[in-house]
């Protein structure tokens, strides 16, 4: 309201060319003064202040967690992130995964990691290629169609197969397998046959038993199989295919681990298809593990280089530069798997292990092959005393329990929970714990948690003697179970050699890293030219050398030897 007679000095609309450049430097005052404009300006100002560097990225998709970790030339972490993702056990034997929580967990870790880059003063941009390194033989099942998941994954440890590994042992003695129009090897000549072809063996362990199980339980997949709307792949196949946008490819030491690939050839094998009823139509393009295979469509490395893939084990062994024939190492992890590097030469092993790829460099590389022993249970053993069992409150408390005892008071513990690998490679043995007593406490089991490590551990070493008359006298270990120093010692007094342990133990990422740079030729690195990695991961050691006679390790081996044998087959398959 305004008194008569009082001029009215209320703002007016502005009109006229004079009014617009009025209102231009009103908007122009707004702008500049605006908490938005600031925090914009605060925003563009750091970004430009960003160091622009030369890195290479790992996505490590693990058993029970993935991570993302950016390296440097040098192989130093310049950022990372870590998460679990959740695991599912809904009968005995069974473990499964939800392949969308995984790629959920993919991504949370590679944006996490860029923002952890960026808070260091190093733009995101400074990621040139990535690899990827994952759980091996975890099989996982999706359409064509829509590009979903048609069941959950299921993991490398489930031991529901049993039955569908009964029938098709009964289906090599009895039918045997195809090697030529009209000839076929049956019973042992079919066992030999099937392990020249693939380096494996009948199990429970690998990749297409478990698709085989999920065609003959879920009638979609069954359905799906039949309209040619199934595609299958491992883990670092599923993660590419999310990805990339649907490229459907596996990479040669993933695809050595299914059961269907020619270890000579590199190519899927016609006659194990016809063997396990798999349409070749389901599987992915084999690819080396060492090439370009596609650019990232999508987030905060959207168009970056996917350069590397491997499967967890042979990025350990790359990541450890295992590369030439006499190397080995033993990562200890969920599971616990030695690698012994055989070169260009296929050892097939009478003893129990397993002849497998080690890496492919590039497409026009030739293969480098590695004899494998694999161990179900490591580090998931202390899990379970930890989640299940209630005897510790974290994992590293088992090596405070087990330095509470010397001796483990004549416990053996046989961590036979999905059955035993190599080299027994018995899907029916039963876990055990034996030798207990009145006098028992925590620390006697966690001891002898440590000494059933140990003692398998000894058992891949004593097979693998006898395949590579090789003896080992220094075993370089890597994984989260090597950070307990008593851990360490505990394995070195039951195997009576020398372990080597690296100050830096990420092997298994940045053997994805080095396959991913080679592939681009980043910092010069070139995984056929060992000596172009000179300067990668040259942080010191840490050996643990016996400190117990030959005579109790001896009586401790048979102690041992007898507890494995009581566990062996409690339970036996059932065509």
């Amino acid at each position: 309201m305004t008194l008569r007679g009082t001029p009215d000095r209320r703002p007016r609309p502005a009109t006229g060319v004079g009014s617009r450049h009025m209102n231009m430097n009103l908007l122009r005052h707004i702008l500049r003064y605006s908490p938005r404009t600031f925090s914009l300006r605060r925003h563009y100002s750091a970004m430009s202040s960003l160091k622009q560097g030369e890195f290479v990225g790992s996505l490590d998709c693990g058993t029970t967690s993935t991570r993302f970790l950016i390296f440097n030339q040098y192989a130093d972490i310049v950022a990372q992130h870590q998460i679990e993702y959740p695991q599912y056990y809904p009968e005995p034997g069974w473990h499964e995964q939800d392949a969308d929580e995984i790629m959920e967990s993919c991504d949370t870790c590679i944006t996490e990691a860029c923002k952890a880059l960026e808070a260091s003063g190093w733009a995101k941009e400074s990621v040139k290629v990535i690899g990827i390194t994952n759980q091996r033989e975890t099989a996982v099942a999706w359409s064509r169609k829509t590009g979903k998941p048609l069941c959950r994954a299921i993991v490398w440890t489930d031991s529901r197969t049993k039955n569908t590994v009964a029938h098709f042992a009964n289906k090599l003695s009895y039918v045997g397998l195809e090697v030529k129009p009209g000839l076929r090897k049956k019973g042992k000549e079919g066992e030999k046959a099937l392990k020249e072809l693939t380096g494996l063996q009948l199990s429970t362990y690998f990749s297409a038993i478990k698709l085989r199980w999920m065609i003959d339980h879920y009638e979609h997949v069954r359905k799906a199989h039949e309209e040619d709307d199934l595609l299958f792949g491992t883990v670092e196949s599923w993660i590419v295919y999310r990805l990339t946008g649907g490229l459907h490819v596996t990479e040669v030491t993933n695809a050595s681990r299914t059961l269907l690939m020619n270890l000579r050839t590199l190519e899927w094998e016609p006659i194990m298809l016809d063997f396990l009823e798999i349409k070749p139509s389901v599987l992915p393009k084999i690819a080396s593990s060492s090439e370009v295979y596609g650019e990232i469509s999508y987030g905060a490395l959207k168009g970056v280089k996917i350069g590397g893939l491997v499967g967890d084990q042979q990025g350990a062994l790359v990541g450890n530069k295992c590369l030439k024939q006499g190397e080995a190492k033993c990562t200890y992890g969920t599971g616990a798997f030695l690698l012994f590097c055989t070169g260009e030469d296929i050892v097939s092993s009478a003893h129990g292990l397993l002849s497998t790829v080690a890496y492919q460099d590039g497409k026009n590389g030739k293969p480098v092959y590695a004899l494998e022993g694999s161990i179900a249970v490591a580090g998931s053993a202390i899990k379970w005393l930890r989640d299940s069992m209630g005897l510790i409150k974290s994992a590293a408390d088992i090596n405070t329990l087990a330095d509470s005892v010397k001796r483990t008071g004549g416990v053996y513990f046989v961590p036979a929970f999905s059955g035993l690998l190599a080299p027994y490679w018995d899907p029916g043995a039963g876990g055990l714990l034996i030798g207990l007593s009145a006098y028992t406490t925590p620390g006697h089991i966690c001891r002898a948690t440590l000494e059933a490590n140990a003692f398998q551990t000894r058992e891949i070493l004593e097979s693998m003697k006898l395949d590579s008359k090789t003896d080992l006298k220094h075993l370089m270990v890597d994984g989260g179970m090597t950070n307990g120093d008593t851990a360490m010692q505990v394995l070195a007094d039951i195997g009576g050699f020398t372990v080597v342990r690296p100050e830096m133990r990420e092997s298994t990422a940045l053997g994805s890293a080095l396959l991913a740079g080679s592939a681009i030729r980043f910092c010069g690195w070139d995984i056929s030219k060992p000596e172009t990695l000179s300067e990668v991961n040259t942080k010191g050691t840490r050996e643990f050398n016996s400190v117990v006679d030959e005579t109790f390790r001896e009586k401790k081996w048979l102690g041992w030897k007898r507890a494995v044998e009581r566990s062996l087959r409690w339970e036996e398959g059932v065509d």
